[in-house]
């Protein structure tokens, strides 16, 4: 899910490229002007790189990060894989086994992207489901990860029943119900919904940007279920989080409504000298008031971070 208050024209961003992974094409670009340590964004479930708001990526630039971008295959501009027999999240999530591709598969559209980049190593940001595979990244690929940033994310060997220990499943409930008219109207609504249900009750939800984000970059993922339950249902056969061992910062919203706060102070707690910041009155969204308080955070931990290697 998405952080909030997108407003992103896409002339401050790259014409899109490609990376390639076997056969997957996956769609990056970059924040233009922003120059300095690369940061990798990752976004979360079956959603696209637009869900960034422009502001944080702003932020982050002036905190002197290169800036890109990508979609996670099945999600925005990347290659979109067969559909499978689950079609169903919630099945998928507590399946024993997923049929289109493993999470490993995920990580390593990362690195794709970082070779197309020409970035060596680079520190990696990702929110929700981004911030699963920010952390897995990082497992599966140690040499190329200055540090982590993991957002509203579960622990990263969490899986099955496990999981069951850190949601909320009365926004998830609703959602799965909700229903929406076929075509682009329907994505407009099916986003705007989301927006709404994942905002933070401390910060005001600007209803007017948010409608005006999603009509100029409606995106049919928050509906798509096929989708979404291909990338719940990849399968992680990596290490354990206690064995990543890079600068690692763990933020959660203390109201987020999809995922308990002991979510995060799990994952914080199993990798050694991880550091955890919570934030009273946010959900499952980064508010646009917060934006330079994260920015200075990850800009932190990056000082903390080995030097990076051209």
């Amino acid at each position: 899910m998405p952080p909030s208050r997108p407003q992103q024209p896409q002339q401050d961003w790259t014409p899109t490229r490609y990376a390639h992974n076997g056969d997957v094409q996956v769609a990056f670009d970059r924040l233009e002007g922003s120059e300095g340590e690369p940061l990798l964004l990752v976004m979360g479930l079956a959603t696209a790189r637009f869900w960034w708001p422009l502001g944080l990526c702003r932020a982050l630039a002036d905190a002197g990060f290169a800036v890109a971008r990508y979609d996670q295959r099945d999600a925005g501009q990347s290659t979109r894989m067969p559909d499978t027999a689950t079609t169903n999240p919630f099945k998928a999530l507590f399946g024993k086994r997923g049929d289109a591709y493993t999470s490993e598969d995920m990580t390593d559209d990362a690195i794709a992207v970082m070779d197309e980049l020409g970035w060596e190593r680079a520190h990696v940001f990702g929110h929700s489901l981004g911030g699963v595979i920010a952390q897995r990244i990082a497992l599966r690929h140690p040499d190329r990860v200055l540090s982590v940033t993991s957002s509203a994310a579960l622990p990263s060997d969490a899986s099955g029943l496990r999981v069951l220990r850190y949601l909320r499943f009365g926004l998830l409930a609703r959602l799965a119900r909700a229903t929406f008219p076929e075509g682009r109207e329907g994505d407009i609504e099916a986003a705007l919904t989301v927006w709404r249900e994942i905002a933070s009750p401390a910060y005001p939800f600007d209803e007017a940007a948010a409608r005006a984000w999603v009509e100029a970059e409606v995106d049919s993922g928050p509906r798509d279920t096929k989708a979404q339950s291909r990338q719940i249902g990849a399968q992680w056969h990596g290490a354990k989080l206690a064995e990543l061992r890079r600068p690692t910062l763990v933020l959660h919203g203390e109201q987020d409504p999809i995922l308990r706060v002991a979510a995060g102070r799990a994952a914080a707690k199993a990798v050694d000298g991880a550091r955890l910041v919570t934030y009273p009155g946010v959900g499952h969204d980064l508010p646009a008031a917060l934006w330079p308080e994260i920015a200075r955070q990850v800009g932190d931990l990056a000082a903390a971070a080995p030097a990076t290697r051209k």
